[in-house]
């Protein structure tokens, strides 16, 4: 893919229409901080949640499989719904689902910690994907329109908001659960509930985003279900891994005798690790190309995870950061690559990519969490590698994208 970052590269990938007076041609840097600042947000309720899993397994003397039903019930409320929210918004749009879902997120997340029973903080968790969910596809299609002609750009700036912001919800949370209890999880979601009034002041400026009434927008290709189909698949083999990981590193430090805050600690540096990646693996993948920017990453996965589990130490962190760097570092990838697969339906493309691919992994490590049960915790995540070894096959079975990245606009017809 060539680079996207300079006007003048982008004439042999785009189909710029002669009319075009409401087609910005630079980032709208204001209301992309603020979609971002959302992003961040919102995510921050997101990965306060792996974050409390070892406290709430422990007050409620859960296994390792309940533990894993805890990350289940964001994963489907917040996956697998999301393309039902993508459909909502390219049919109709529904602006207030920015606010709302960041508010939504943060009062579940945060009630969670606090909830006197199992099933309520199964319900709870549940509630904060549905917020989570109702924001991501909304939000995008936002960021999409505040990038302007830099649209490659201006998705890698929303996307690490959302990356650093689920980095900062077990590196903020941690300390205040040790500190206050199971209270301080409720106490980290208040600058949350913050945010989403602030975005709620915002949606005026947000509004003012959208192509004018008298233009509309023209997807520049058709949709490529069957390309589609496939990157959702590697998407998921590489999500049975990363979600595994996220459920179990904590416990896995707690089991080697560790305390909970330094498995969240080593949780927080692979998250960290990601959002830096984010940056990084763009550049690298608008140099020399998203699929095989994405193979690669692929093909690290299975090694560094074994590594991981069987070296441990300073080479297991390392490889631990690296799988983050591999994993978040391409959530960007795969997103432009989705909405190059489906240029006809941008919010359902985000949906399937963030959501639906990504809670099909999810719910694969419930079966991890049985298996950890049955067997020992060390096995069930040998089995995790396993799956991204296998996307690497059918990352090399996806198609070129169709060479039409961007939004165009031009004047309704009567």
């Amino acid at each position: 893919m060539r680079d996207m970052g300079h006007p003048g590269r982008l004439r042999p990938l785009l189909r710029v229409p002669r009319y075009a007076p409401s087609m910005r041609t630079e980032i709208d840097r204001r209301a992309m901080a603020a979609l971002s600042g959302g992003h961040l947000f919102v995510d921050f309720a997101s990965g306060t949640i792996p974050a409390l899993i070892p406290f709430i397994t422990a007050r409620f003397a859960l296994g390792y499989a309940s533990a894993a039903l805890l990350m289940l019930s964001v994963t489907i409320s917040s996956s697998l719904v999301q393309p039902l929210f993508g459909l909502w918004s390219d049919r109709r749009g529904a602006l207030w689902l920015i606010p709302g879902g960041v508010a939504l997120a943060g009062a579940g997340a945060g009630l969670a910690a606090v909830a006197p029973s199992y099933a309520l903080v199964l319900a709870l968790v549940f509630a904060a994907g549905i917020g989570i969910a109702a924001f991501h596809p909304e939000g995008a299609k936002f960021a999409t329109y505040a990038s302007g002609l830099r649209r490659a750009s201006g998705m890698a700036y929303f996307n690490i908001g959302g990356n650093t912001g689920y980095a900062l919800g077990a590196i903020v949370t941690t300390p205040l659960v040790v500190w206050l209890g199971l209270t301080g999880g409720l106490v980290a979601i208040v600058p949350v509930l913050l945010a989403a009034l602030v975005l709620m002041r915002l949606l005026p400026s947000f509004a003012q985003l959208q192509p004018a009434p008298g233009s509309r927008s023209r997807p520049a290709g058709d949709d490529r279900r069957g390309a589609m189909a496939l990157l959702g698949l590697v998407i998921v083999l590489r999500s049975v891994a990363w979600f595994a990981l996220l459920t179990f590193v904590p416990l896995w430090y707690v089991a080697g005798g560790s305390s909970k805050a330094d498995g969240n600690h080593m949780l927080s540096l692979m998250l960290l690790a990601g959002a830096l990646g984010t940056l990084l693996l763009g550049p690298i993948a608008d140099r020399v190309g998203l699929r095989r920017t994405l193979l690669v990453t692929q093909a690290l996965l299975p090694p560094l995870i074994l590594v991981f589990v069987f070296v441990g130490g300073v080479p297991g962190a390392v490889a631990l950061m690296l799988v983050g760097v591999c994993v978040v570092g391409t959530f960007g990838v795969t997103m432009v690559l989705s909405q190059l697969y489906l240029p006809r339906h941008v919010g359902m493309a985000s949906g399937l990519a963030v959501g639906l691919a990504m809670g099909l992994g999810g719910v694969a490590a419930v079966a991890l969490g049985a298996v950890a049960d049955a067997v020992d915790l060390q096995t069930a995540l040998t089995i995790s590698a396993v799956a991204p070894a296998l996307g690497v096959v059918v990352c090399l079975l996806l198609p070129a994208p169709a060479p039409a990245p961007m939004l165009a606009l031009e004047p309704a017809t009567t």
